[in-house]
């Protein structure tokens, strides 16, 4: 895999190369501009924010930030158009708490949406959930190398160094993904709502082959990204917009068997890698 020299896609909210006074105000300022519950960026430490919403990887920008998916939340469009008929009014609530039978959290829905009557009264919701990536390597460093003079660095070629960052699409679906399944997935679908789950399409490209279904029988909707590049009349590129590329439908479990449920190897070649082993400290001294 090429390495970009530049692994930094978006600085708080904008590509290196943009020097606009809003993109420098808004890295001076260390602030979010989507929809972040405050105005700043709080991403990793509060006083000191890794301001990275996005990485390059394999040519296209990964999405590192849950919060980089709220950009005009039109996430919560998608899934509205997923979990009720169309007219029907609804708003969102951010972060709420899910509790098991037994009054113990099952963890945070990062947004709910939530369908109403003429009276304000509670007739249905649905359940989104975002689906960042954690990061192998190390991206604070070259954060930090660039904030420090952004216009001398914003060439700065990263290729080289240690721990660079990657997205790290493995660990992110088996520690954060099948977890959000298991437990919070699990009681919304055991009260028959509907889920939809936010991701980046280089995300959601590593999963396992899921089983589609049609809309009226999916019990999740994966909504699938991707940051499109818009470029200047010089032809940098100016900014990256969020849009939707794909919405795949599923039942619930067929997904989360598929996802948890490892594809194992042959038996066999595991028996010799042992005997390998074996051999080896036998015949050591």
């Amino acid at each position: 895999m090429k390495k970009e020299g530049q692994p930094l896609a978006e600085v708080f909210g904008h590509p290196p190369t943009d020097f606009s006074a809003k993109a420098n105000r808004y890295r001076t300022r260390k602030l979010c501009p989507f929809n972040n519950k405050i105005p700043d960026c709080n991403k990793d430490k509060a006083d000191d924010p890794l301001g990275v919403c996005s990485i390059h990887h394999q040519g296209a920008p990964a999405i590192i930030c849950p919060t980089r998916f709220r950009e005009d939340w039109l996430i919560t469009d998608d899934a509205a158009e997923f979990f009720f008929p169309t007219g029907t009014p609804w708003t969102k609530l951010t972060e709420v708490r899910l509790k098991d039978y037994n009054g113990r959290s099952a963890g945070n829905i990062d947004v709910v949406l939530v369908a109403y009557d003429e009276g304000g009264i509670v007739v249905d919701f649905g359940a989104l959930e975002i689906q960042a990536v954690y990061i192998s390597g190390n991206v604070r460093e070259p954060f930090r190398h660039y904030i420090s003079n952004p216009r001398r660095n914003v060439s700065m070629d990263w290729a080289s160094q240690r721990k660079y960052p990657r997205p790290d699409y493995l660990s992110s679906s088996r520690k954060r993904l099948a977890p959000q399944l298991l437990f919070k997935g699990g009681i919304l679908n055991a009260w028959n709502k509907k889920i939809a789950v936010a991701l980046n399409k280089g995300f959601f490209d590593t999963l396992p082959n899921l089983e589609r279904v049609s809309k009226d029988e999916a019990e999740i909707a994966w909504l699938i990204y991707d940051l499109i590049p818009e470029h200047s009349s010089k032809g940098e590129i100016r900014k990256y917009v969020l849009r939707k590329v794909d919405t795949v439908y599923t039942r619930f479990q067929s997904a989360l068997d598929r996802i948890t449920k490892p594809h194992p190897g042959e038996l066999n070649k595991f028996i010799r890698l042992l005997q390998d082993k074996i051999d080896d400290k036998l015949e050591s001294p």
